[in-house]
């Protein structure tokens, strides 16, 4: 049945015109069916009785609009990446495996003496 005659019924079960057991006789459809083109309207309006395939359509077509808008800002913010990524010198940072992480003589890490924030040198097994 086209949404423009389920609407026209519904708009006249809704007003009090008709009940649902007439509605449903005079259009030579299942109470049921009626009950639920009234709970399709009062959910979603018009757009409700026009079925699941236009309103999917329409649902595509949004999804769509949005993948273009964030395909686009994706790679706007990947050329900002880029070029912001050739303007730092690497070779400036250090990195974990250079010369400079490397630990410095009499660190506590080694065990020796200097390094012992106890007082009398380290903490030996047994002291």
């Amino acid at each position: 049945m086209p949404p423009d005659d389920k609407l026209e019924i519904v708009m006249r079960v809704i007003s009090g015109e008709i009940s649902i057991s007439q509605a449903a006789r005079q259009a030579n459809v299942s109470e049921q069916s009626v009950g639920n083109w009234k709970r399709q309207f009062i959910a979603a309006g018009r757009q409700g009785l026009e079925g699941s395939d236009r309103r999917n359509a329409e649902r595509e077509r949004q999804l769509i609009a949005e993948i273009a808008e964030l395909k686009a800002a994706l790679g706007e913010v990947y050329v900002q990446l880029r070029s912001k990524r050739r303007s730092v010198d690497y070779r400036a940072v250090p990195s974990p495996t250079s010369r400079r992480y490397e630990t410095m003589p009499g660190s506590a890490s080694r065990g020796s003496a200097e390094s012992s924030r106890y007082p009398g040198g380290p903490m030996r097994a047994g002291s």
